[in-house]
């Protein structure tokens, strides 16, 4: 602890793991917008708050943003060596450095956090997926190497936070450890009117169905794809995003959708064509296999969207039943969805109604900041 005004404690946090925030460019994912919302708010609260960095995605070179001390640490730009390089040097930082709490994000990064730990410093986890069982990583040192994170975080946080109650039933069942239940939160967003995706790609409002996130195997891409094949509809199918370490997937789902001239890639996408987007879509679906808890789908729905997930326990714990779900990898069951939504705008309309106000409601980023701090000030 550190001296503090009456009643009120000010912490010294180290945050490392993501990749970079103060950056808005195809890198950044979902460990970055939660590292973000709750560095810079816990900075405007008055605790001093440093992030650490990968200098390979840290163009800017900002030495603060919003309040948040940054850092660069040195990194290897290469599949599966720059996690691990980054967090190595951010944990090595973390270690000696002036902390009350060092906090890690994402399984991968725990690797080293015996580091901090022998420095006696408090250490805290979030993991957001079960990243060890994404396709990229499969039969990989990655693959080891981020189990191993995994269980290092089970061995030597003081605390685990998880996005999700099946993560925490799946670090139970198999470590027998507890851990914390913090969701991600959600803004109430500004709706935007069809600008720049008339121009750029000759898109009006509910004139297309949306997917919006990475193009990474486990969020069913390919499902979506053949499932839209089968659709009797004029509406257009939007592919919003960037690879991560996936060009061959890319490349997959381009060929195959070379033939239509409905299906569109837009390629990453940030700022207003992001926002125009979720604004004006019919319908916006996440088909994923995989999932920690979807920023994605958190935003389709504070934009007032109706969303047609897949029903896997991370998608419909957040949707509950305002949004449709399918059986997860089941093509058919996917398309007969959509054609039903496609014939029925009234229905589409309805679920369009309550979305915003039931998920701007149930998740809220003031109260995952105040429920980490608080989480951190009990560990302390």
């Amino acid at each position: 602890m550190h001296n503090k005004p009456q009643n009120t404690v000010y912490l010294k946090i180290a945050m490392l793991g993501h990749k970079a925030i103060g950056v808005i460019d195809s890198s950044r994912g979902g460990a970055e917008v939660v590292v973000e919302e709750l560095s810079t708010r816990m900075a405007a609260l008055g605790h001093e708050v440093t992030c650490y960095n990968r200098s390979n995605c840290d163009k800017g070179r900002q030495s603060s943003y919003k309040g948040v001390i940054l850092k660069r640490v040195f990194t290897i730009d290469r599949k599966g060596f720059a996690a691990l390089t980054s967090s190595f040097i951010a944990a090595l930082k973390s270690a000696v450095g002036d902390f009350d709490i060092v906090h890690f994000h994402a399984e991968g990064s725990c690797f080293w956090m015996w580091i901090p730990y022998v420095f006696k410093k408090k250490c805290v986890a979030t993991i957001h997926g079960i990243d060890w069982k994404r396709e990229k990583w499969e039969t990989s040192l990655g693959a080891w190497c981020i189990r191993c994170g995994e269980k290092m975080a089970v061995r030597f946080a003081d605390e685990i936070i998880v996005l999700s109650k099946d993560m925490q039933e799946y670090f139970l069942a198999t470590y027998g450890r507890k851990t914390v239940f913090i969701p991600n939160g959600a803004n109430l967003p500004v709706a935007r009117d069809a600008e720049m995706i008339i121009r750029q790609f000759s898109l009006k409002k509910n004139d297309y169905i949306l997917f919006l996130g990475r193009l990474v195997p486990e969020k069913g891409l390919r499902y979506l794809v053949e499932a839209y094949e089968k659709l009797d509809t004029d509406k257009k199918l939007v592919i919003a995003g960037a690879g991560s370490d996936t060009e061959d997937l890319v490349r997959e789902l381009q060929e195959r959708a070379a033939g239509d001239d409905r299906v569109i890639f837009t390629g990453y996408v940030a700022g207003q064509m992001k926002e125009e987007l979720y604004s004006n879509a019919y319908i916006y679906v996440l088909p994923s296999d995989l999932e920690g808890m979807s920023l994605g789908l958190l935003e389709a729905m504070s934009y007032g969207n109706c969303c047609v997930v897949s029903d896997i326990a991370e998608c419909v714990e957040v949707v509950e039943d305002h949004a449709v779900t399918f059986r997860k990898g089941n093509v058919e069951a996917l398309s007969e969805k959509m054609q039903m939504l496609c014939d029925d705008p009234a229905m589409v309309a309805r679920y369009k109604k309550d979305a915003s106000s039931f998920v701007c409601g149930k998740y809220n980023w003031d109260d995952v900041v105040k429920k980490t701090l608080d989480l951190y000030e009990n560990i302390l």
